[in-house]
């Protein structure tokens, strides 16, 4: 058992040293054995991780949403060494295991991800970045879904830009195939009193400066769809 925690620590430390996955990692340690200086080197304590800050979101909000801070969500999650599995695969087992919605299970599935090391912030599990933009109207969430919906809508708000939506889910979900290959993950929110949210994000970009540059772009997207809708 002793053996076991001392090669996780390695994998664990080679992951922030390298930026690898956490299986990648682990089959590079054990091309060799663990030396007893390096169980020793493992076993010393690590320092407290911020999880919250790591994550992206705080503990309250988190807490607050899911019933979980990021510390119990870490914990339950590597009991199903989750650490192992591919995006969708944390996501499923989020979403049926734990009985989250949709919004939240991606919240929670990309801050585990980002913990465990398996990304950092903006970049995608495949090594890709990508970006991600949320807003709250003062409209119900039908509204505010059939404003992406609608081609003749959307292309006032985005300026033109040409999109295909790839598939949708009435008021819950819409995936957009974009101009330059890349995809765009929308969710929306019903928050009652004629209130909803939208979350989105742009993935499959090539680069930290790509990603940014977009992130300005959806701002302004999203100012130019608020006014669309309040003309409405």
């Amino acid at each position: 058992m002793t053996r076991q925690k001392d090669l996780k620590r390695l994998v664990r430390a080679r992951m922030q040293k390298t930026g690898e996955a956490y299986t990648a990692a682990r089959a590079n340690i054990i091309k060799k054995p663990i030396t007893l200086a390096a169980a020793a080197a493992a076993a010393v304590p690590e320092p407290a991780v911020d999880y919250a800050k790591v994550a992206g979101m705080s503990d309250a909000v988190i807490a607050e949403k899911t019933g979980c801070s990021w510390e119990r969500w870490t914990y339950a999650l590597d009991r199903h060494k989750a650490y192992e599995l591919s995006h969708a695969d944390i996501a499923k087992l989020v979403k049926e295991k734990y009985k989250t919605d949709s919004w939240w299970t991606q919240t929670v599935t990309v801050g585990y991800e980002r913990i465990k090391g398996l990304r950092t912030k903006g970049q995608q599990r495949n090594g890709t970045f990508g970006m991600t933009k949320s807003r709250t109207f003062n409209v119900p969430v039908d509204v505010l879904f059939e404003a992406w919906k609608n081609p003749r809508a959307r292309k006032r708000w985005l300026d033109g830009e040409r999109v295909r939506v790839r598939t949708s889910i009435p008021n819950k979900s819409m995936r957009l195939d974009w101009t330059d290959g890349a995809i765009v993950a929308v969710g929306f929110l019903a928050k009652g009193d004629g209130k909803s949210a939208v979350a989105l994000e742009h993935s499959k970009l090539p680069d930290k400066e790509t990603a940014d540059r977009l992130k300005q772009y959806w701002s302004e997207r999203l100012d130019a769809l608020g006014a669309e809708l309040q003309r409405e």
